[in-house]
């Protein structure tokens, strides 16, 4: 059985620690008959960028992340093992959300959320005294140097969904809006990561996603890719992964080093994959946003060069065969009128680049945690012009991207019409509101 990688690092965790443990799907819980109840999180009441905005856009109500994560809690196999006295502890990046959400915990019985890295000692305290039956503090919040070592960091016991492993953790740019920076930034050893990419690999893992926020940094301190470390990173997992994507990567790394793209190419690339994905952020194509929230997003190049490194970057990606998920975040503290029009010119640019681009409305996350949420009632003429130029530059890349994936062999062929038939009612639904053209 696969799993979220986050729910297998503390299943690790604790196994090196001495624990019983075991990983279930909810329906089971009950069944063995539990001290503990550990749940991982990453977005439990829809409130995170994705959710809120395509609910909210959508008026699809209560998004189904919140609706299967609240039917998790009202399943009698839940219910049953908190009748015999369980303790529930929850952790994961979206915990963030009960602080703004107490009544949820009491009402289905979560006794701890934990905010931070899941191996630091504390964490492993917190444990023990709920298998003592004792109280737990509501809340655990780690700060940012509470983090464990690496040599802390156990290897992954069991497989995760997607094959998906973790080569490093933090990041160096230090956007406000990310809570990632806010870590310290530390990179696995080569024997570390391929230990995990056994296990995936001996569970029948083909197909696998290296982690890190970008990638291209593999093995720095700094925001310089060193070419030696990320080809031995990729070569690495390419022995295990037929084919490989990587989670996240950034536009200023790749324009810093277009050579090093090309060779990536040629790893990656062959008779099993002829192209590559990653998540990357745009944000914003103004220059005086970016100064002011993603001072060092351009690094190395400077600030005012940010939309001519997204350019640089998009047609190095389009040669190489990497296609990425990319993100621009509309109602940003402070945005203007013009800064949105900005980002309209870039969008103009990128029309010829392979991607998906997704916009999100600004929720207060990392050093804007204590600003305002941004809500599709506030949206004015021009995002939703933003908002439009997105949808139809989205349309017509799923086609080509849909057609270049199924055309890879037999995989996934099950969901091929679905997929398109998806595209399709998108795409009817854009032409009824008269946002797309025939």
């Amino acid at each position: 059985m696969e799993a979220p990688y986050g729910l297998r690092k503390i299943e690790a965790k604790l196994i090196d620690s001495g624990f019983d443990v075991k990983t279930v799907y909810p329906d089971y819980i009950d069944r063995f008959n539990p001290k503990v109840i550990g749940i991982y999180v990453m977005d439990p009441f829809g409130w995170g960028p994705s959710s809120t905005t395509f609910a909210g856009i959508l008026k699809t109500g209560e998004p189904y992340l919140a609706k299967y994560f609240r039917l998790l809690f009202e399943s009698s196999s839940y219910k049953k093992a908190k009748q015999g006295g369980a303790k529930t502890i929850v952790g994961g990046p979206g915990v963030w959300q009960f602080k703004l959400n107490q009544e949820f915990m009491d009402k289905y019985g979560i006794d701890c959320v934990i905010d931070g890295e899941g191996e630091y000692g504390k964490v492993l305290e917190i444990f023990v005294d709920a298998l003592k039956g004792e109280e737990l503090p509501r809340f655990v919040n780690l700060k940012p140097w509470e983090c464990p070592k690496l040599e802390e960091i156990s290897e992954i016991k069991n497989p995760s969904i997607n094959g998906l492993i973790e080569v490093g953790r933090g990041c160096p740019r230090g956007c406000k809006f990310c809570s990632v920076t806010l870590r310290p930034l530390r990179w696995y050893s080569y024997e570390k990561i391929e230990k995990e990419l056994k296990i995936n690999a001996s569970a029948g893992i083909t197909s696998g996603v290296i982690h890190a926020e970008d990638i291209l940094l593999y093995g720095q301190k700094g925001i310089i890719p060193n070419e030696e470390k990320v080809l031995k990173l990729n070569r690495l997992a390419k022995m295990y992964y037929k084919t490989l994507s990587w989670s996240h990567a950034s536009f200023a790394a790749v324009a810093a080093k277009p050579k090093l793209i090309e060779e990536c190419s040629e790893t990656i690339c062959d008779e099993n994959q002829s192209w590559w994905g990653a998540e990357m952020g745009i944000e914003t194509g103004s220059v005086r946003l970016a100064k002011k929230i993603m001072p060092a997003k351009a690094r190395p190049f400077k600030a005012e060069e940010w939309p001519e490194v997204v350019v640089q970057g998009a047609g190095i990606m389009k040669d190489n065969h990497l296609i990425p998920a990319c993100t621009l975040i509309t109602g940003l503290p402070e945005e203007t009128d013009n800064d949105v029009i900005k980002t309209i010119e870039l969008m103009d640019e990128l029309k010829d680049f392979p991607s998906l681009i997704v916009p999100l409305f600004f929720v207060p996350m990392g050093k804007l945690k204590e600003r305002d949420w941004f809500k599709k009632e506030q949206m004015n003429d021009l995002q939703k012009e933003l908002l439009i130029k997105c949808l139809q530059h989205d349309i017509r890349w799923a086609k080509e991207i849909g057609k270049i994936y199924f055309s890879e062999g037999l995989r996934d062929q099950f969901i091929k019409p679905l997929y398109f038939l998806f595209i399709k009612i998108i795409e009817w639904q854009g032409k009824r509101q008269k946002v797309l053209v025939n």
